[in-house]
């Protein structure tokens, strides 16, 4: 790689001059990086990337240069590394709504086949946070639903769901947990979802999260918190969702406030 890299042309979605200052001065990393993205962009979805040894080769660095430049591409989700098989380009992000809108319709707006697998579904007492987000006594019993959410069979996030039981008495009888719970309340309960206090953070997931969602405890992940409301201005639920950085990102639409 010669020392006056390529500077990536402009893009709206990207940063200014890739990141690079004016007077040209980066880590030897970085511009393996921005090298990589140019292959990336190049090789396509679900390409293989050449070997270790060859790129090391190509841009005349080090292994260990190439290996820090390639775990951040991991880390954006921009590459994939397969056990045994590779490093590969990872595809699309998957695009999630920042609105009232369920984990199996933003799905399947993508095209793509939600899933989840129940880890937990039980009673719990509410605790001071859940009294006060749903409005119950401390110690009043809640359902907890704890559930993996799939995208085409792939793990890519762990979902925790906090509900009344005074509000739903006979959920756990007539709810499959494997499905859409808005569907289910929406359809036999009568709820209507009227908005939605959320907020977003980056943390790193606990042993036993990463384990759940199959992936690497170092990987970033995006925290949800959610408390829904109906229409009469009552809290409907809490929920916890952990979505794995490398493969989500999310959308919102502003509105200026009247």
């Amino acid at each position: 790689m010669t020392a006056t890299h390529r500077i990536p042309s402009y893009r709206a979605d990207g940063p200014v001059r890739a990141g690079i200052p004016d007077h040209g001065r980066i880590p030897r990393y970085y511009a393996v990086k921005t090298e990589l993205l140019w292959l990336v962009d190049a090789l396509g979805e679900g390409a293989a990337l050449p070997s270790e040894r060859e790129l090391a080769e190509r841009f005349s660095v080090s292994r260990v240069t190439l290996r820090q430049a390639v775990g951040e591409l991991v880390l954006e989700g921009k590459l994939q590394r397969r056990q045994g098989s590779g490093t590969f380009v990872a595809p699309p992000k998957l695009v999630q709504p920042l609105s009232l809108v369920s984990y199996t319709e933003g799905m399947l707006r993508q095209g793509v086949a939600p899933a989840r697998t129940v880890i937990t579904c039980e009673l719990l007492p509410a605790d001071e946070v859940l009294s006060r987000d749903l409005r119950l006594d401390v110690g009043a019993p809640v359902v907890h639903l704890e559930r993996v959410l799939l995208a085409d069979e792939e793990r890519v996030g762990l979902e925790s769901t906090y509900l009344s039981v005074a509000r739903f008495p006979d959920l756990l009888d007539v709810f499959d947990a494997t499905t859409s719970l808005y569907s289910c309340l929406t359809d036999r309960f009568g709820v209507v979802f009227d908005e939605a206090e959320e907020r977003v953070e980056t943390v790193l997931a606990t042993p036993r999260e990463a384990l759940l969602v199959g992936n690497n405890p170092a990987l970033p992940m995006l925290l949800l918190h959610r408390v829904s409301y109906d229409t009469a201005g009552e809290p409907i639920e809490r929920v916890r969702s952990l979505f794995r950085g490398d493969r989500f990102s999310f959308v919102a639409r502003l509105t200026a406030e009247k």
